[in-house]
């Protein structure tokens, strides 16, 4: 008979790397996102729309 003890535990390992490497990419980009991608160059842009007023008909 087969022994079907432990054989998903090389792919666990693998996939539990890739999980803590992912976690970490995405606190560095979060923490340090701003200054490497240029989120520190901000611009204010105001803009002021004024809608036509509807004239009344007769």
């Amino acid at each position: 008979m087969a022994d079907n003890g432990g054989g998903g535990g090389g792919a666990a390992g693998v996939v539990a790397v890739l999980v803590i490497f992912v976690i970490i990419v995405g606190v560095v980009l979060f923490v340090f996102g701003g200054q490497w991608f240029g989120g520190g160059q901000t611009k204010k842009v105001d803009v002021n729309i004024k809608a036509p007023v509807p004239t009344k008909s007769p």
